[in-house]
């Protein structure tokens, strides 16, 4: 099993689904956490030296901070309604207390600050939201906290791959700090399937080959990448959906796509 891929688990006591900690992925900047609460349970989530973007995956909630509070927060069933997602984002020394209207998804995204931005709620209508690509690399992007939002660090962001298409694709890779020609930006790709108990593939590697990894993915899979090359691609029959957790020294998202397969993209011009 790839070191890369952190499996799908059952609930563990705290609700926790999943759980990438700078320690366990080894890098310095994203950590990210998915919980469930069922419906009434109520949770509290601190951002100690971080800032947070709490992105609602399924359900509705109620929602308070140390400065605001939201009564209803949330609105769609599956992240496959192609609906943008509500989001709570918070400066470090904050915290989101989440009381669920229903049953409840939520993915925790944060990555070190110092409190430059206030808290805020990111509603759909914030998000930006584009189709991106072109026949079978052909995907729907949503944008939930990347150039629609300000952050210190984060950038998040979702994305839904048609079956039988590929996306992060052409292979493009961010592990250079060497800002404007690429930046230097750690990820994570929380990954669902539709229906559930499909299957998808995710390559990481990097020109030296030092890290050349293909996983399978499953439903709530969550592979870590952080260095190289890093595609994905849907079987036939299977909707992908994966969220995207960014960060790194600064907050530009500039790639650099494998030069042995950018023919593709000069082709589709």
């Amino acid at each position: 099993m790839s070191y890369l891929h952190s499996r799908p688990s059952d609930v563990d006591k705290e609700g926790c689904i999943q759980r990438i900690t700078t320690k366990k992925a080894n890098w310095d900047y994203v950590e990210f956490e998915v919980h469930t609460l069922s419906k009434g349970q109520s949770k509290t989530f601190l951002s100690n030296d971080q800032e947070t973007c709490m992105v609602f995956e399924t359900g509705l909630a109620k929602v308070e901070t140390n400065t605001e509070s939201w009564p209803s927060v949330g609105e769609r069933m599956s992240v496959f309604d192609k609906k943008a997602p509500y989001s709570v984002y918070t400066p470090p020394k904050d915290k989101i207390t989440v009381t669920a209207l229903t049953h409840l998804e939520v993915a925790i995204c944060r990555a070190p600050a110092i409190g430059i931005y206030p808290t805020r709620l990111i509603q759909p209508s914030d998000c930006s939201y584009e189709l991106r690509g072109s026949g079978t690399n052909q995907r729907h992007v949503c944008n939930i906290l990347f150039a629609n939002m300000e952050a210190e660090k984060l950038l998040v962001v979702e994305v839904i791959t048609p079956n039988g298409n590929w996306s992060s694709y052409p292979p493009h890779k961010h592990d250079s700090d060497n800002f404007p020609e690429e930046t230097s930006l750690e990820e994570t790709y929380y990954h669902k399937l539709n229906p559930e108990q499909g299957f998808a593939f995710q390559r990481i590697y990097t020109d030296d080959r030092s890290i050349d990894e293909t996983i399978a993915v499953e439903h709530n899979s969550v592979v870590m990448v952080p260095e190289g090359y890093h595609p994905v691609g849907a079987p036939h029959g299977y909707e992908l959906y994966y969220l995207n957790v960014m960060a790194g020294p600064s907050r530009e998202w500039v790639f650099k796509n494998d030069p042995a397969h950018e023919w593709i993209i000069e082709q589709n011009k």
